[in-house]
């Protein structure tokens, strides 16, 4: 055993390179805090609008009762994705973009740890420039970049200590978040709760007075928030005392977290007065203290990007340290967030959703139903283009229902559409299907490969 391992193994901290064994010393506890501030974002808030308005006009189209019920609706499957996609880490003891060279194959698995790496550091900045806005509506103004900056820092100090930074959650952070939000939800039902039939649908065919075709696209927007951290799951449930708690924490505590904010969130929207997207945050009696509880405990989700970043990265370049990893990558999103802003959250979340939704179904197909303990993890794992065909054909179908708002790539799928003469219907949920379609190809392509390797052994036996 080499001295950092050793170092690393008193310490039940993450190891600093892939070459060092993950210590399996998260409890159901440790693991259910940190789910449970992810859950509570004030992207969750502010992103709570993306639900009333799924169309890119960004016009409230459905009621407040039916953003409501799309998403739980979108939360609660993707809460489940979650938990399966936290499984194989625990099992394994691999990071999440390791896993899939048992999926691709080794060289094969570089396709998608690209993309993940481009959309960690997507949300890593966007959660910066989301503190940094937060920031400016809590102290009414000041010098926008340093906060920017200070969040920065912390969410870098954060991630050189990742595994510190959970048990900190449990036993710290997370009390003064269930406060907060208990302290708001009194103060909102104070006022009164908001008229749940507000902002209905054009058509007034759908639930609640909404239309039911947009009810599913609102559903997606919840669930490709849930459904953005499943390509990271495994780079904390790798150190889980065991797969069990790996699933009830990632799949359970974020759920009902991220239920309860993105709720908080659109009764907020509905007391908005134009003032500041937290304006009703600020408004109630002393509501300034509990909403920069929000604002400080926000770097931990900044901090899970970056950190999954650097462990992305080392699945291309296994011996880089993941503390200089992290320090660079601090480096980078905060510059980014001093330079960008929300302008295009919707589009980004579709494209994740359209991206990760497939790649979870084939992870699950081949993991549970055919894998059984067989799963070849290292870097020379052969190709398995079967599986790339299956994680297309569930991209294929996302893109076919939800085009979403991207540019040429929408016009592009746009187009397909027309020479398919594919209209979407109102039951159509580009997620669900999506995901189903991802598990059908799956497993016939797993499944036609086990048949031969099965003739190949009784030809050689005979």
């Amino acid at each position: 055993m080499s001295a950092s391992t050793l170092h690393n193994s008193e310490r039940h901290e993450a190891p600093f390179t892939l070459d060092e064994p993950a210590p399996k010393v998260l409890s159901f506890w440790d693991q259910s805090a940190f789910w449970a501030n992810l859950g509570v974002s004030l992207i969750a808030f502010s992103g709570a609008y993306t639900v009333l308005a799924p169309n890119s006009d960004g016009v409230p189209q459905i009621s407040i009762s039916a953003g409501i019920l799309a998403m739980i609706v979108g939360t609660v499957v993707g809460g489940l994705m979650l938990g399966l996609a936290a499984v194989p880490g625990a099992k394994t003891g691999k990071p999440a973009m390791v896993l899939l060279r048992g999926l691709f194959g080794a060289k094969l698995s570089y396709l998608p740890t690209v993309l993940n790496i481009a959309q960690l550091i997507g949300w890593g900045t966007f959660e910066l420039i989301v503190i940094g806005d937060a920031a400016d509506e809590l102290f009414g103004g000041g010098p926008h970049w340093l906060y920017v900056v200070a969040a920065g820092v912390l969410t870098t100090a954060l991630t050189i200590w990742p595994l510190g930074s959970v048990r900190l959650l449990r036993r710290f952070v997370t009390i003064g978040v269930v406060i907060a939000l208990v302290w708001f939800y009194i103060q909102f039902f104070r006022t009164g709760l908001p008229d749940l039939s507000a902002n209905p649908g054009p058509h007034g065919s759908g639930p609640f007075g909404a239309d039911w075709n947009l009810f599913w696209i609102a559903t997606d927007a919840a669930l490709a928030v849930s459904i953005s951290w499943m390509p990271v799951a495994a780079d904390y449930t790798r150190h889980s005392r065991s797969t069990g708690t790996a699933f009830g924490a990632a799949s359970g505590a974020y759920a009902i977290t991220q239920i309860v904010a993105y709720t908080l969130g659109l009764f907020a929207l509905a007391r908005a007065t134009g003032d500041g997207q937290y304006s009703p945050f600020l408004q109630v009696s002393l509501g300034g203290l509990f909403f920069f509880v929000f604002v400080l405990r926000e770097a931990d989700q900044s901090f899970a990007n970056v950190y999954s970043t650097a462990l992305s990265i080392q699945n291309l370049a296994p011996r880089i340290d993941r503390r200089i990893l992290s320090i660079g990558l601090g480096t980078l999103i905060t510059l980014l967030a001093l330079q960008l802003n929300m302008a295009n959250y919707f589009a980004f979340l579709g494209l994740i959703g359209s991206v990760f939704v497939p790649l979870l179904g084939v992870l699950v197909a081949d993991f549970f139903l055919r894998a059984k303990g067989e799963w070849n993890t290292a870097t020379d794992a052969p190709p398995r283009w079967g599986m790339i065909a299956a994680w297309l054909a569930g991209l294929s179908v996302y893109q076919l229902i939800n085009p979403g708002d991207a540019g040429v790539w929408t016009d592009f799928w746009v187009d397909v559409q027309e020479q398919l003469h594919f209209t979407k219907q109102a039951w159509m949920s580009a997620s669900l299907l999506s995901f189903l379609a991802a598990v059908l190809v799956a497993w016939v392509v797993g499944r036609i490969a086990t048949l031969r390797k099965e003739r190949a052994a009784v030809g050689k036996s005979g």
